[in-house]
């Protein structure tokens, strides 16, 4: 049952109680019951201080922070908050570090708290950039999948992020896992076109499911690369899913196409409007698919993104990441098993899901193994890879580095076309240092002092300099 991991530390009663309390009257309750969450189940000072922030910004009717907060518990089926609230931040955020750290003691490995795994390579869309698109096209068998997913449970890991290739094309074994593995986070990505009323509705139901939907941009954009009609089918997708009161999200690549729409107030509002509760942007990175240098977005454009998302953090009601430009607030690259790692649906065990390279593959090794892969240490050992967290990744901002580590563990190319590291890293160096000299001012005049408040909120639409 969904409370069964919780019950040793709090109570099935305890929990069940609070959630109930909460249904009463969400808005007027969620201030008591943050306050609850950490007095009562919060166990580390970190955890402590993230709930006093928490009621902080909760009791301050204007605040962006609160209205996404609104919303959220106006929107969600009450399995999906239920479930979201005892999976989430409960057993993923309270009880899994703990778990996490006598896994690491006992298998003498650093194990990080999110895994992503491809349920597929096969896709209904061909988009341009496509970072899978050189994979072979494969499903991982439902029982590897389930031997994976166990043992990532036995090592605490209670965050599971799903990727493909397209996820939906294998619907019901997405179901299946969920139910079976119903302590744990689903969070999948996917193109949303096959995302129908009746699907949705199931999303609802099992509870433990949340997607992040892929879009370009408007219309024009999101069609451009996409193809024609898919931009009314994602819009169709959001619509399907906030009926159904299920959790769901944007995920945008920009590039040097579309990255002004995409930091526009045009496209955020429209997300905010079709029920994202969150947003994930990344920058294009040329790796997968007839990788091209010129699609990606400039050293100005990245830039720029970076100084929106802190206003939309000031005035927004959504909670928005740029996995490249938010280095800062994780202390730079997050993959190669420091926080996550990457199975393709082949069963290879890669750092990121865009370092196509890897040392052994799970279909005939564990998961306790598979984190001790050289290259996974050999990437621990030099991270962070830049004292500058806003030039965080290994391929784009510090390429010889990744092309260092990839040769020096012997690691295997695991795209079909087989491109060597120097292949990938060498004509990015120019990028690199060009993106360097703007990152080092932006670190200079505005990190330090921006991140520390970032995500304190403000009033909506209030004025960003006051």
């Amino acid at each position: 049952m969904a409370f069964e991991s919780v019950k040793a530390a709090l109570g099935e009663v305890v929990l069940k109680e609070g959630l109930r309390y909460l249904a009463r009257d969400p808005e007027k309750n969620m201030v008591k019951l943050a306050k609850w969450w950490g007095e009562k189940i919060a166990r580390s000072e970190l955890h402590k201080n993230y709930a006093k922030s928490v009621v902080e910004f909760l009791s301050d009717e204007n605040n962006n922070w609160r209205q996404l907060a609104v919303r959220a518990f106006g929107q969600l089926f009450p399995k999906v908050r239920d479930t979201l609230i005892s999976n989430f931040f409960i057993d993923a955020l309270v009880l899994s570090p703990e778990e996490i750290r006598k896994a690491q003691e006992k298998y003498g490995v650093h194990v990080p708290p999110v895994m992503l795994f491809d349920l597929t390579e096969r896709c209904n869309l061909r988009c341009k950039g496509c970072w899978a698109a050189e994979f072979p096209r494969e499903d991982l068998d439902f029982a590897t999948l389930d031997r994976i997913l166990t043992e990532a449970e036995g090592l605490g890991m209670r965050f599971l992020v799903v990727s493909g290739g397209e996820p939906t094309v294998r619907k019901n074994d997405l179901l299946d896992l969920a139910k079976k593995h119903s302590k744990d986070i689903f969070h999948v990505y996917t193109n949303g076109t096959l995302i129908d009323k009746e699907f949705a509705r199931k999303i609802a139901e099992v509870g433990n499911i949340a997607f992040a939907i892929s879009i370009d941009g408007l219309e024009e954009n999101t069609n451009l690369r996409r193809g024609k009609g898919v931009f009314r089918k994602v819009m169709e997708a959001m619509d399907n899913l906030r009926e159904a009161g299920a959790a769901f999200g944007f995920s945008a690549t920009y590039t040097r196409q579309n990255t002004e729409e995409i930091a526009s107030d045009a496209f955020i509002d429209l997300m905010i409007e079709k029920g994202c509760l969150w947003g994930w942007l990344f920058t294009y990175i040329p790796t997968g698919g007839e990788p091209d240098l010129q699609y990606m977005a400039t050293p100005e454009q990245r830039g720029f993104m970076y100084q929106t998302l802190q206003r939309w953090r000031r005035e927004k009601p959504i909670f928005v990441i740029d996995f490249w430009n938010d280095g800062n607030l994780v202390g730079g690259c997050i993959a190669g098993g420091r926080s996550y790692f990457h199975i393709n649906a082949a069963g290879d065990v890669e750092p990121c899901a865009f370092v196509h390279y890897a040392n052994v593959n799970i279909k005939n090794t564990t998961l306790v193994e598979a984190l001790k892969s050289p290259l996974f240490m050999a990437y621990q050992a030099n991270q962070p890879f830049n004292s500058n967290h806003l030039k965080p990744c290994p391929i784009i901002d510090n390429p010889q580095k990744l092309e260092k580590i990839v040769n020096e563990t012997g690691a295997y190319p695991t795209q079909r076309n087989g491109i060597s590291v120097s292949q990938l890293c060498q004509p990015l160096y120019g990028y690199a240092q060009e993106w360097g000299a703007v990152a080092d001012q932006l670190w200079e005049e505005t990190a330090s002092a921006q991140e520390a408040v970032s995500f304190k909120g403000g009033r909506s639409g209030s004025n960003p300099d006051a």
